[in-house]
């Protein structure tokens, strides 16, 4: 049985770094030698047992090509893959001017 990360809401869990993980097609070794850290903490992350804080969102986040409150707010799974992986071809010195622009082309929409 898959254990949730303990959450305030019952209706979904506390963040959603295992299913970014999984998304990515990484294991939990895979994700902790590119962060530097042991397979151990990435587990203690992902089951809530260790509190996933903005540091840890800003180091995992671009690992797994994801904007850090992605994490915290979207599976993976919810959302529009074409999106997701044009997003993860712009460089990450570059997402700000992307954001800009789609912030352009969604004001023009209105």
């Amino acid at each position: 049985m898959v254990k949730k990360a303990k959450s305030p809401r019952k209706d979904r869990p506390l963040h959603y770094l295992r299913h970014w993980r999984e998304y990515r097609r990484m294991t939990q070794d895979q994700l902790a030698e590119k962060a530097g850290t042991t397979k151990g903490v990435i587990s203690l992350l992902e089951s809530g047992d260790r509190r996933l804080s903005d540091k840890w969102l800003r180091r995992l986040a671009p690992l797994l090509k994801a904007q850090p409150g992605w994490l915290l707010d979207y599976d993976p799974d919810s959302l529009d893959r074409n999106m997701l992986e044009i997003w993860a071809t712009i460089p990450e010195e570059r997402h700000d001017e992307a954001l800009q622009m789609l912030k352009i082309f969604a004001r023009k929409a209105s």
